[in-house]
């Protein structure tokens, strides 16, 4: 896969080779079991969900800024005080150098990916670097087993 391929590949793709699973938490819950959960399952937010609507976002970013510098309790302070309410979501069907574009001019690490009003998936920035530098490795083999004369066709 090229990179302009690699670009031009979708949200889809990524999560069918990471996967769909959601990690989540309601409001209420306080921001330590939050944190406690996040390192758990090693990721850096978690969405904020009141049922199966999307009300927000839970990110470390948050906490550093909203709790510890701010000097709140962890273990008093329910999600919902600190959560990052404005999303910026994403579908199935969004380009990688959409998501690109979109996390760096946002300054975000996380998109929720949406189908209608149903999340159906998280990804990271981290996911997209993995999928461009995979796209890449690729495209490089390919190139060199051209070169090399391996090339079918």
């Amino acid at each position: 896969m090229e990179a302009t391929a690699a670009a031009n590949a979708t949200v889809e793709a990524i999560l069918n080779v990471k996967g769909r699973e959601v990690w989540s938490v309601p409001p209420d819950t306080t921001v330590f079991e939050a944190i406690r959960l996040m390192a758990e399952r090693n990721v850096g937010a978690l969405l904020v969900m009141e049922g199966d609507r999307l009300v927000g976002i839970l990110s470390e970013r948050d906490y550093a800024r909203k709790v510890a510098l701010l000097g709140k309790n962890s273990r008093t302070t329910p999600v919902r005080e600190i959560l990052t309410p404005a999303l910026h979501t994403v579908t199935p069907r969004t380009t990688i150098s959409e998501c690109m574009a979109l996390m760096t001019d946002k300054r975000i690490r996380h998109l929720p990916v949406l189908e209608g009003d149903k999340v159906v998936g998280v990804i990271s920035i981290g996911d997209l670097v993995n999928w461009i530098i995979h796209a890449q490795a690729a495209a490089i083999d390919q190139l060199q087993a051209y070169i090399a004369g391996g090339y079918p066709g």
